[in-house]
């Protein structure tokens, strides 16, 4: 089962911050800028740490993945829809 996740990050560096953006929109169901919506799975979730592990200074920046309870009421505002886990995802 996935577990609906935000993650974001603060990265100075243009090359490792790219590295960033592209791992984590490998995973994201939306969001903008630096902070995207995520649905994933134990596996997944251990993947994509690992992936951010590894393209990141753990000196100069920072990610976040915070764990959001899905259970919990959303509120959007103007036209945006409330986040869902997709019937299907490509990882690629």
């Amino acid at each position: 089962m996935r577990q609906f996740y935000i993650a974001a990050y603060d990265i100075g560096d243009h090359r490792r911050r790219s590295a960033a953006l592209a791992l984590v929109r490998a995973y994201a169901t939306g969001g903008q800028k630096s902070v995207h919506e995520v649905f994933l799975s134990p596996a997944e979730r251990g993947e994509l740490l690992h992936g951010m592990a590894l393209a990141l200074d753990e000196q100069r920046d920072r990610f976040l993945l915070l764990r959001l309870d899905t259970s919990a009421r959303c509120h959007t505002l103007g036209k945006a829809s409330p986040p869902a886990d997709p019937d299907f995802f490509y990882v690629g």
